[in-house]
Parts: structure tokens; C-alpha cells; sequence
């Protein structure tokens, strides 16, 4: 095994993805969330990086090839379970991250059960723009979670009279209640479009998969 700057970094993406669920362990919110939030991106961004200098240096291998899939299925799946975990339970945030999180599962049965003919599910590039989608879905959703806490708290140390004379069109907002809210729903909104796109790209690459994967699951005549 060569542990070269690529693999190092596919390394350290596969632990930070744990790391997003242990910040809501150690840390209250909203700072789990900024905590969770710069983890990920740091990650996600090495996702990018460690693939380009991988074949810019020639230092492409199978341990590499190994660690990539597995660090990205482990960022999204433990990432999702947080979200949804701290979430009101919406459908409109459940379904999609269900639909991801059961094509993970199948196509990673796939690739076990074809063992040495797995090479045949060779990563697509809808695929790739589907862990794109799913990426950054998930970075708005934790910033979500930062406007939100941070409205929360806003409106914890002020009156209801305040507070609603903030909110309404019109009139003074000193606290800076107005944009807090509106960078709630706007990122809200935002995330949970991008997430339904990498749930409907999740399944068209996953049904490809299994495609690809049917002449290898039929039974001996």
C-alpha cells in the first residue's frame, strides 16, 4: 500500500465523516452546526482534490480506489442520519435522504455479492454529479442549522413584542432578525431542492447499476 499525499487525504475525509456526528456530541449548537458545517466542506472539497492529484502525479491505486467510494458513502449516510436526527422529521427531508441512503445500501450489496466482476459498476460521471448534489445539499442543510439556532437564540433574550415588530415588514430590526429568518428559509428551501435532484440522480445511476449488474445475478441453466 503506497500512502501518498491522495491517500492521506482519502484517509482523513474517511474519519472526518464520523467527526460530523461526534460535534453534536461535544459541542453545544448553534456551534456543533459551524463545527459540522467547516468539517464536511474541508472534506468534501479533499474528495475533489485527492482524485485530481491522484492522476496529475500518476499516483493512482487500488487502496485509493478502495478508500474513495467507501469515505464518500460514509460522509453522505453519517451526515444524513444528523440531519435528519435533528430535524422535525419532514417528509419532504426524510423520503429523499431515505431514497439515498437504501441506493447506498443496495449498490454497495451489489458490489459485494459480483465480488471480482464489481469492475463492471465502474463509477459514471451522473453518478459523480450525484455525490456533487448530495454535497453540497448537505453543507446548505447545515447552514441551515446555523440560522436557525442563532434565530433562536436571538429571539430567547428579546420580548414577543419586539420580536414580532422585528419580523414584520416595516419595522425596526436591530437584532438582525429579518435576515437570520430569511437565511433559514432561503438555505432550507435550497438544500432540500438540491437534496430531492441527488435523490432522483441516486436512483437513475443506482437502477444503472443494477442494469449493468443482471447478467451476473442470473441463475445457471
Amino acid at each position: 500500500m503506497r500512502w501518498n499525499l491522495p491517500n492521506i487525504l482519502t484517509a482523513l475525509r474517511l474519519i472526518a465523516a464520523p467527526g460530523v456526528a461526534v460535534m453534536f456530541l461535544y459541542f453545544s449548537r448553534p456551534l456543533a452546526d459551524w463545527f459540522a458545517l467547516l468539517l464536511f466542506i474541508s472534506a468534501a472539497v479533499t474528495d475533489w482534490f485527492d482524485g485530481y492529484l491522484a492522476r496529475l502525479w500518476g499516483q493512482e491505486s487500488k487502496i485509493g480506489a478502495m478508500l474513495d467510494p467507501i469515505a464518500d458513502k460514509a460522509m453522505v449516510v453519517i451526515a444524513l442520519m444528523v440531519i435528519v436526527g435533528y430535524s422535525s422529521m419532514s417528509p419532504w427531508l426524510v423520503l429523499p435522504a431515505t431514497m439515498i441512503l437504501f441506493r447506498e445500501v443496495f449498490v454497495s450489496g451489489l458490489r459485494e455479492y459480483l465480488g471480482d466482476v464489481a469492475g463492471t459498476l465502474k463509477v459514471t460521471k451522473l453518478a459523480k454529479w450525484k455525490t456533487t448534489f448530495q454535497m453540497i445539499a448537505i453543507a446548505t442543510l447545515f447552514s441551515q442549522g446555523v440560522f436557525e439556532h442563532y434565530l433562536a437564540l436571538s429571539v430567547e433574550a428579546l420580548d414577543q413584542q419586539t420580536v414580532t415588530r422585528a419580523l414584520d415588514a416595516g419595522g425596526a430590526d436591530p437584532h438582525g432578525l429579518r435576515w437570520q429568518e430569511a437565511g433559514m428559509i432561503w438555505t432550507g428551501h435550497l438544500g432540500l431542492t438540491l437534496l430531492w435532484i441527488a435523490a432522483a440522480l441516486t436512483l437513475i445511476t443506482g437502477w444503472d447499476y443494477f442494469v449493468k449488474a443482471l447478467p451476473f445475478l442470473k441463475d445457471d441453466t
